[in-house]
């Protein structure tokens, strides 16, 4: 797979749409247009929806000088990147937190955040990635391009297909996590005292 770019993901959602390519998602063009409005955010849905191995960061918050008013002792404005929390740690432990508009209310005296971020280089992306993004694209531009609601509905069903199967793969590279203490696991199956 070569460079995979915004403009290229969008112009392969046409092409499976039967429609001419672009160049640029500032093209004079009708289909640019559509591309270029609908892109930004049928990438980010994409991304927050599942933690696609090369969309996840990790970052230490500092907390911010003003404190919330009531509830939690800190308040830790979120990255501008940001999409989506996965972790809060306090070092390496789990604690109690609060999502609220773009901060995370804790009380704690700094964070460690494991997020989904958006990643807006697709090249950097895993191919199935950039294959599943295309077909989201040509799923939302389905009816502006063709005026067709069956080529639409075709894509969508094609488009929720590859989503199980690029989650599946996504996650098989990950290791297997385990859930609570082993020792107790272990020890009522007889392994462990």
């Amino acid at each position: 797979m070569g460079m995979a770019t915004g403009v290229s993901i969008c112009s392969n959602a046409l092409l499976m749409l039967g429609a001419q390519t672009i160049n640029s998602l500032d093209d004079p063009l009708d289909r640019a247009k559509i591309c270029s409005n609908l892109y930004p955010t049928v990438r980010d849905d994409l991304l927050r929806s599942h933690p696609w191995n090369c969309t996840i960061k990790r970052v230490l918050l500092a907390p911010d000088a003003d404190a919330p008013a009531f509830g939690y002792s800190s308040k830790f404005e979120l990255p501008s990147d940001f999409l989506r929390v996965l972790e809060v740690t306090d070092n390496g432990v789990f604690i109690d937190y609060l999502l609220e508009g773009r901060s995370i209310l804790a009380d704690s005296s700094s964070l460690q955040l494991r997020y989904v971020y958006r990643n807006e280089v697709e090249n950097t992306w895993d191919a199935g990635l950039v294959m599943l993004l295309t077909l989201a694209m040509a799923a939302a531009i389905a009816y502006p391009i063709t005026q067709s609601a069956s080529v639409q509905a075709n894509m969508e069903q094609k488009l929720s297909m590859a989503k199980k199967v690029a989650r599946s793969i996504d996650g098989q590279e990950e290791p297997a996590q385990t859930l609570g203490d082993e020792r107790l696991y272990g020890a009522r199956l007889g392994g462990f005292s």
